[in-house]
């Protein structure tokens, strides 16, 4: 008897300790959501993609994109924030969804700093000022002297009230002292049309959309956002060099999963994740689509994002954007 019972706490011990640890084992097991808050075609879509492919053959499981766009990336936000903690759903949040968005409302719909795992910062990509082809500015300077001639004639599109290209061009308005309209989208891809109509004369995007339209001539591309120019559009200066003191709008990707998720699946997806931004293919793919591969640790990616609420949440204030 004594043995007996000394066998089932024995396996009973067994069983507490080797499950759990077998169960990290085989995560994966099951393919993996990836939420993207934001439409088909966009910035966010194409590069979650490219990650996601890459990062699939390193798991051994399907990392499956799942477009969740609304609200400026808050609705896709909100649904990863919610999800189950198991390490199933991950999100690629961005300078909108967790760095602006959150400051522009009364009550946030979430907090990006506490209420999810920051899992890697994933790339960075400048944003390109365009202009319709119909507007007759060749240059930044131009552009601002014709907004100040015809103050809130001119209107700027963007991905939603409270994205980052939003935020692009209230900055813009800050620093150079001009009157345009917002007009706010679901996604950048559906201003396009808008801006090749003449509807909407101004926009910022990243290259990896951009693109297409610059070398069809479409949309003219006056400067780019960050502090370098980018390889993809040699010949537009920053927005800085073209008289634009102090502008920096560089906009950010990155991994996140909602809390609770156990530290060693977080692990496993951060360190193939890397693996995946240092491979290659990827990098060349991200070069070719203008953005910038980066990889870090957690805590790395929770202090840049602290510094970048920080910042953000200045604009936000100083532009009086906010949501209801």
């Amino acid at each position: 008897m004594i043995r007996s019972i000394a066998a089932v706490i024995s396996t009973a011990l067994f069983a507490c300790v080797f499950q759990p640890a077998q169960a990290a084992e085989n995560y994966p097991n099951r393919a993996v959501r990836m939420i993207i808050p934001f439409p088909v075609g966009g910035a966010t879509d194409i590069l979650a993609r490219v990650v996601a492919q890459k990062s699939s053959e390193l798991l051994g499981q399907q990392v499956v994109v799942d477009n969740r766009p609304g609200a400026g990336g808050t609705l896709g936000s909100r649904i990863a924030v919610t999800a189950n903690a198991d390490g199933y759903t991950l999100l690629m949040g961005t300078t909108s969804t967790h760095a602006i968005g959150p400051h522009l409302y009364a009550k946030p719909p979430y907090d990006s700093l506490t209420d999810f795992s920051h899992i890697t910062q994933v790339a960075t990509s400048p944003n390109v000022l365009m202009v319709a082809s119909q507007v007759q500015a060749q240059s930044i300077k131009e552009l601002v002297a014709l907004a100040k001639a015809q103050p809130g004639k001119l209107n700027f599109g963007s991905s939603g009230t409270g994205t980052q290209f939003h935020l692009s061009g209230e900055l813009l308005k800050l620093l150079a002292g001009i009157n345009i309209v917002h007009v706010p989208y679901k996604g950048t891809a559906l201003v396009y049309p808008e801006m090749i109509s003449g509807a909407i004369q101004i926009l910022f995007d990243v290259p990896v959309v951009a693109l297409p339209f610059i070398k069809q001539g479409r949309v003219r591309a006056l400067g780019v956002s960050g502090k370098k120019r980018v390889n993809v559009l040699p010949g537009v200066p920053t927005i800085v060099e073209a008289g634009i003191p102090g502008y920096d709008a560089d906009l950010w990707f990155g991994l996140f999963a909602p809390t609770k998720v156990p530290a060693e699946r977080l692990t496993r997806i951060q360190t193939e994740v890397l693996k995946a931004l240092a491979s290659n293919e990827v990098r060349e793919r991200f070069t070719a689509l203008g953005a910038d591969g980066v990889g870090t640790t957690p805590a790395a990616f929770t202090a840049f994002l602290k510094a970048e609420n920080e910042k953000w949440a200045k604009v936000v204030k100083a532009s009086g954007a906010k949501i209801d």
